[in-house]
C-alpha cells in the first residue's frame, strides 16, 4: 500500500507504513485520552489512531479536499473533524480538559505548531510529531550546541523533549531532499518558573536573536543603563540552561 505524504513534502509517497505505526505508537496517551491529530491529510496516521480504543480522536485539517476524503474514508471521525487552520484555533473551546497532540507536521510551520503547544502547556501533557530532522534535533538539543536556540529553551522549560528516531528519505517515493525525525514532548512537573514568564520569553528571544554577542550586549535594550555584575552576562546564550535563563530573567527584573 502506498499512501500520499503530506503536501509539505511535495509529491512524495510514504511507502513504509511501519513508520506510521511507530509514530502512532509513540504517543503513550498516559494522561489524556482526547487526542488531536494536526494535519491528517489522507489519514495514514488517522487510520491507526482510530484503532486504539483508549483514544478519542479529533483531527484538524486546513485542506478542503483532504477533509472531504477523510469524511468519506473515516465517517466515524466526522463529528470531531475540524476544518480550519490549527494555528488559529481556540483549543479551549474544543477541549474542556487535557488532550494530546500528534501529527506529521508541515516543515514550514512545525516551529509555530510547537509554540501553539506551549500556549496550551497546562492542557497538553504529551505531543508527538514528525518534522524535519534538523528542527527535531534543535528542539531536543542541550546547552552548549550551536543548534540550541529559542524554542529549545522554551520547550525544555515545560517539557521533557525526546528525539525518538530518524526517518530516512528512502521510505518516501520519490525520496525528499531532507531526512525527517520523530520527537516526543512530555509535560514536566514545572508549574512556575519562579520568574516573570513573559519577561523570560523576552530575555530568551533577545539573547538568541543576537547569539554571536555576549548576553550583556544583547540585553542592552532590556537593561538600559543598569549596571549588573553576573558571570552569566559574559556568556553567549547557547551556554545557558533553563535555570540560568530564569536567574538571568530575575536579574533583569531586579534592574528595572
Amino acid at each position: 500500500m502506498i499512501v500520499r505524504a503530506k503536501k509539505y513534502l511535495g509529491q512524495h509517497f510514504l511507502t513504509d507504513l511501519s513508520i506510521a505505526e511507530r509514530i502512532a505508537q509513540s504517543l503513550t496517551c498516559s494522561v489524556a485520552h482526547d487526542v488531536l491529530e494536526v494535519g491528517p491529510g489522507t489519514g495514514v496516521l488517522t487510520r491507526l489512531l482510530l484503532k486504539r480504543p483508549e483514544v478519542n480522536l479529533y483531527a484538524a485539517e486546513v485542506d478542503g479536499e483532504a477533509v472531504e476524503y477523510l469524511k468519506q474514508s473515516y465517517p466515524e471521525l466526522t463529528p470531531q473533524l475540524l476544518f480550519g487552520d490549527f494555528l488559529r484555533m481556540d483549543l479551549s473551546k474544543i477541549f474542556a480538559g487535557k488532550f494530546c497532540v500528534i501529527g506529521n507536521f508541515p516543515y514550514n510551520i512545525s516551529s509555530q505548531i510547537f509554540f501553539k503547544v506551549l500556549e496550551y502547556k497546562n492542557n497538553i501533557p504529551e505531543a508527538v510529531g514528525m518534522l524535519q530532522k534538523e528542527v527535531a534535533e534543535r528542539l531536543a538539543e542541550k546547552p552548549g550546541s550551536k543548534t540550541y536556540g529559542i524554542l529549545s529553551v522554551l520547550l525544555q522549560a515545560y517539557y521533557d523533549v525526546e528525539y525518538l528516531f530518524t526517518v530516512n528519505e528512502n521510505v518516501f517515493s520519490p525520496p525528499p531532499k531532507v531526512k525527517s525525525a520523530v520527537i516526543r514532548l512530555v509535560r514536566n512537573k514545572v508549574q512556575s518558573l519562579n520568574c516573570d514568564e513573559v519577561l523570560f520569553k523576552q530575555v530568551v528571544k533577545a539573547t538568541f536573536n543576537q547569539r554571536r554577542k555576549t548576553i550583556r550586549n544583547s540585553l542592552k535594550p532590556l537593561l538600559g543603563e543598569a549596571k549588573l555584575n553576573s558571570p552569566l552576562l559574559d556568556l553567549r546564550p547557547e551556554r545557558l540552561g533553563v535555570q540560568e535563563f530564569v536567574e538571568l530573567t530575575n536579574l533583569v527584573a531586579a534592574s528595572r
